[in-house]
């Protein structure tokens, strides 16, 4: 038996014991990206809110991966299925579905997150087959996921748009995480141009990134999909990722 054989990946509502270690993992994310104001207020409670959409792996007693999706109605006045705030927008409609006792639509995954221990043998595909198998298991047609391309911080001021159309000469996505979203049956459908905004003054800036943030203009950050807008005048620096919007076409079983 591989290590990768070892895993076992359940929904959260069917372990809801391991819903308070979930964020145990040692997850590679920027900092400044958990600073986003939506996700600091509403995205620690996901799992405890959406646990049947929501998925974990575990390698014995040890947590190693987290993947966390929400359902939301697409088809309310005012909505659409791909909004341009992405990331932020549908997390927000979830949530004020949930409490309003909105009727559901569609279901956005919001993150697959590995831990760095447990990068590089193919979990990433296992999760992602995992969130769709949670959304199927729901009733839902559809799947849809703002992407964060892992690989565009390595090209920062190239338009996402161009990046998205980078490809192998096998006709894949040269991003990774692209690629094993296609690999699975997504398809890209556009970009979602805003959609997670993190905003502070550049001291804060300074704490997060290590660097001087002390000149006007585009600022190239680590980790940052595109540049961060520096104003010393008015002290503040704000980033707005773009993301990938995919969707992924679901079977529900009859009957």
């Amino acid at each position: 038996m591989t290590d990768i054989d070892r895993i076992t990946i359940t929904t959260c509502a069917q372990r809801p014991e391991l819903i308070a270690r979930i964020f145990d993992i040692a997850a590679d994310w920027p900092e400044f990206v958990l600073a986003d104001l939506v996700g600091d207020a509403l995205f620690g409670q996901v799992a405890q809110e959406f646990p049947d959409y929501c998925v974990v792996a575990t390698d014995g007693d040890r947590v190693v991966a987290r993947g966390h999706a929400v359902p939301f109605g697409a088809e309310l006045p005012g909505r659409t299925e791909l909004p341009d705030r992405g990331w932020d927008q549908v997390l927000v409609w979830a949530f004020a579905d949930r409490r309003r006792g909105n009727a559901v639509s569609v279901v956005s995954a919001l993150e697959v997150s590995i831990d760095t221990e447990y990068t590089g043998r193919g979990l990433s595909h296992r999760m992602l087959a995992s969130l769709r198998e949670a959304a199927t298991r729901q009733g839902h047609h559809t799947l849809l996921v703002p992407v964060r391309p892992t690989a565009k911080h390595q090209q920062p001021h190239l338009s996402l748009q161009e990046y998205v159309q980078q490809r192998r000469p096998d006709g894949l996505p040269v991003d990774p995480w692209l690629r094993v979203h296609v690999r699975a049956g997504g398809t890209v459908e556009g970009v979602a141009p805003s959609s997670m905004v993190v905003s502070g003054s550049l001291d804060r800036w300074r704490q997060w990134t290590g660097l001087p943030f002390d000149r006007d203009g585009a600022v190239t950050v680590p980790g940052a999909l595109v540049p961060v807008h520096c104003d010393t005048t008015h002290d503040h620096a704000v980033y707005v990722e773009p993301n990938v919007w995919v969707r992924h076409r679901l079977t529900p079983p009859v009957g």
